[in-house]
């Protein structure tokens, strides 16, 4: 089981492929996902793009033993993918998702609970008002926290509550744990993120309260990344995935015994790759020479 448990992570900002380096790369992948990476204009997307469906490929295949071939990868109609069942995935509840912000684009995958995933870059933009930037951020906060913030008083009563309430390490904490929750669920932007709050000590032992009840059979946990990044992943009983999700997987009601052991294996560290290092996975070895790092 716990070879299930992946966490890889790829620093876009490190690759600086040509035109020519970045078709030999693209090449790699099934036809198909092509136009889901060209379809972006601006060469950072595309990179972002490629190297998602680099790491869900790869991952798929060094955890499953899938041929390349035999790899489906589809989307749910709320946009998370999914493996397409296969008779070589042997775990009970293979599952993975992915996030890119700023830097950085990572995988996670899980052989019995959900698994979510979202990365956050902590920054702040300087040309905004009080206004525009407190709004951008109200879907992420609870009612009562939300309250604490509009009812404060002027702009500045209102950044003072802001930041008082929630340094702004902690609201991208919150955000991204927040995110990794309802990406594991299979939902989108519908999903009423005012229900959900979570409780720590010092940003561990991480639960969760949707509607005011504990989820316990949740884990969460945070990383600190170079560059001002985090990335949260979220753990938990397939039971309250999307209807939609819940179709994609083998079972989504377990036994005590079988879900415990799946909620109890170790949450290991990211591991770094490179595209060079994704791309060598592949079995196409006449392109993998001609990609220099």
């Amino acid at each position: 089981m716990e070879k299930c448990v992946q966490r890889w992570l790829v620093n876009t900002s490190q690759w600086d492929p040509s035109p020519h380096e970045f078709s030999i790369a693209m090449s790699v992948l099934p036809q198909h996902q092509h136009s889901s990476i060209t379809r972006f204009i601006k060469i950072e997307d595309r990179k972002r793009a490629l190297v998602s469906r680099l790491l869900q490929y790869a991952l798929v295949h060094q955890v499953t033993g899938i041929p390349f071939d035999e790899i489906v990868i589809n989307r749910t109609p709320e946009g998370k993918p999914y493996l397409e069942k296969h008779l070589n995935v042997k775990f009970p509840n293979f599952n993975f998702n992915v996030s890119h912000h700023g830097d950085y684009v990572a995988i996670a995958s899980e052989p019995i609970c959900l698994v979510g995933l979202d990365i956050v870059s902590c920054f702040i933009p300087g040309k905004e008002t009080v206004i525009d930037f407190i709004n951008s951020f109200s879907s992420y906060f609870s009612s009562s926290e939300w309250e604490k913030i509009i009812n404060a008083g002027s702009d500045d009563d209102v950044l003072d509550m802001f930041f008082r309430l929630m340094t702004v390490g902690n609201m991208n904490r919150y955000w991204c744990l927040k995110e990794a929750f309802v990406k594991a669920l299979g939902t989108g932007f519908g999903y009423k993120l005012d229900y959900v709050e979570f409780h720590h000590k010092d940003w561990t032992d991480i639960h969760v309260k949707v509607d005011g009840a504990v989820l316990n059979d949740w884990n969460f946990w945070l990383f600190e990344l170079q560059g001002r990044h985090r990335i949260a992943v979220a753990r938990g009983h397939p039971r309250i995935a999307t209807d939609n999700y819940k179709k994609t997987l083998k079972q989504s009601h377990f036994d005590n015994d079988l879900y415990k052991l799946g909620f109890r294996l170790p949450n290991p560290e990211f591991v770094m790759r490179t595209v060079e290092e994704l791309c060598s996975f592949f079995p196409h070895m006449e392109f993998n020479s001609q990609i220099q790092p």
